[in-house]
């Protein structure tokens, strides 16, 4: 990233926080502002993507637990949690990582598994899974790739469910296109599993001071929780009236139109097709932007040559 931004000139500007950003329908141009500046620009590309801000869900009873309650968002360590019984809510990528980080800190992991997840290894014959898929998906139809991970996702890792890990009737890629939920990628979390040393729990029920009741009737006592619940968009705290936007920050638009909004408004990496939907938005605005440069320096060029001296 360092080195496409040297070749490029381009100079990212840390630190800041955009407060709002709005359209000037009189002088047709986004002003953007951050706590110290306001800029000015023909166009507006919002790249903060659909995970934004940490979401926070509404437990019962968290507001009495005695201990620390953290987001993985903050998460730092598994060390500051040394030989600590920590009840790990969710079981996404974050959570399972998390969990086994814990584990490698001599920590007792419990993770909450409300609904059913996919599993995939990290590699299928020596390439990263997600390689395979993609590489797939341009010759076979997605639910036929679909069919392929999750054989060799059976074969490689096993009955999941057997460990309390129900996979979705539907297919991870399909899945993720549908909802925006990401199949997890195993890096070492199952054997932890499997061993016991993470303990894999029913929803909860409610957080008590000192522990948690989970929806099987089982009551434990822990000294930290961690929320693994994921993330949101913040688009609708800071980008006003645009009516592109749902209430819940993600384009109105569904996929492959929604890159592109009114007034030099566009976007990219609200797909829910991760990198490959982010890939496909960011030519299209590319290539869009450029067609427009084209053309006004055309104007501009014409404009030049037509003057003529007094």
């Amino acid at each position: 990233m360092e080195s496409y931004a040297r070749h490029f000139s381009i100079e990212p500007i840390f630190n800041k926080v955009v407060e709002t950003a709005e359209f000037d329908h009189v002088r047709q141009f986004w002003r953007v502002r951050t706590q110290d500046f306001e800029y000015r620009s023909r166009w507006l590309i919002v790249a903060t993507g659909e995970n934004a801000d940490s979401l926070i869900p509404q437990i019962q009873g968290i507001e009495q637990f005695r201990g620390p309650v953290i987001h993985t968002s903050v998460y730092k360590s598994g060390s500051e949690f040394r030989n600590q019984r920590v009840l790990v809510v969710g079981c996404g990528n974050s959570g399972m990582e998390v969990s086994l980080d814990l584990c490698r800190h001599n920590a007792s992991p419990h993770m909450v598994i409300r609904n059913s997840v996919h599993i995939l290894p990290r590699e299928m014959f020596g390439i990263s899974t997600f390689s395979v898929a993609m590489k797939l998906l341009k010759w076979l139809p997605l639910r036929l790739v679909d069919k392929f991970l999750l054989l060799v996702a059976n074969f490689t890792l096993g009955n999941t469910e057997r460990l309390g890990l129900r996979r979705p009737k539907t297919g991870p890629i399909e899945l993720k296109n549908a909802t925006g939920k990401t199949p997890v990628i195993d890096v070492g979390a199952l054997s932890q599993i499997k061993s016991g040393k993470i303990k894999v729990m029913e929803g909860v029920r409610e957080i008590t001071k000192t522990g948690a009741k989970f929806m099987d009737g089982q009551e434990k006592e822990f000294d930290s929780i961690i929320l693994a619940t994921g993330y949101k968009s913040n688009v609708p705290i800071w980008l006003k009236d645009t009516g592109f936007f749902t209430k819940d920050g993600m384009p109105k638009t569904p996929f492959p139109d929604g890159w592109k909004g009114g007034n030099g408004l566009y976007t990219v990496g609200f797909t829910r097709r991760g990198l490959l939907g982010t890939s496909s938005d960011a030519i299209n605005i590319a290539g869009d932007i450029a067609e427009q440069w084209r053309i006004i320096e055309g104007f501009e060029s014409s404009c030049t040559s037509h003057i003529l001296p007094i």
